[in-house]
C-alpha cells in the first residue's frame, strides 16, 4: 500500500518553481523576455510532476479518493478546493491549474486527442462505462 498523497505547502511549491524557472533561464543564456514562459513552463512541470506522483499512489493503493484529488489540488495551488464535492469538478479545476484544457467528462471528451493529458485514461475508461 502506498502513502496517501500529502499536501505540499504553497511556499514549498513556490520555491520549487522559482528554481526550476532560475535553471530554466540559465539554459536560455538569460535572455530577456522569457521570464514569464520559463515561469509558466516551470509551473506546467511541477503540476505534471505531482499528477504521475498521485497515479502512481493511485495505483498502488487501488484507485483515486476525492480526499486524495483535494490534496492535490491544494498542492497545485488550485483555490478552495475544499469546496468541491465531485471527482469531476475536482479534476477540471487541477485540469486548469495544470495550465491544461479543463475537460474532464465534458463533450469533448469524445474527440480528445491530446496524448499527452494524464487525466486521458481515466476519463475514457468512464465514457467506455457510459456507452454500454
Amino acid at each position: 500500500m502506498g502513502v496517501a498523497m500529502r499536501k505540499i505547502k504553497q511556499c514549498d511549491r513556490h520555491e520549487w518553481v522559482s528554481t526550476a524557472a532560475y535553471y530554466k533561464a540559465e539554459a536560455r543564456g538569460f535572455e530577456k523576455g522569457y521570464e514569464l514562459i520559463n515561469w509558466l513552463e516551470a509551473e506546467k512541470e511541477f503540476a505534471e510532476y505531482l499528477i504521475q506522483q498521485f497515479w502512481r499512489e493511485c495505483h498502488e493503493d487501488g484507485g483515486m479518493t476525492l480526499s486524495e484529488l483535494k490534496n492535490l489540488a491544494y498542492s497545485l495551488a488550485v483555490e478552495r478546493p475544499d469546496i468541491y464535492e465531485t471527482i469531476k469538478g475536482l479534476i477540471r479545476a487541477i485540469q486548469k491549474a495544470s495550465h491544461r484544457r479543463s475537460c474532464f467528462q465534458t463533450e469533448y471528451r469524445h474527440f480528445c486527442e491530446d496524448e499527452t493529458c494524464q487525466w486521458r485514461h481515466e476519463c475514457r475508461k468512464l465514457v467506455a462505462v457510459w456507452h454500454r
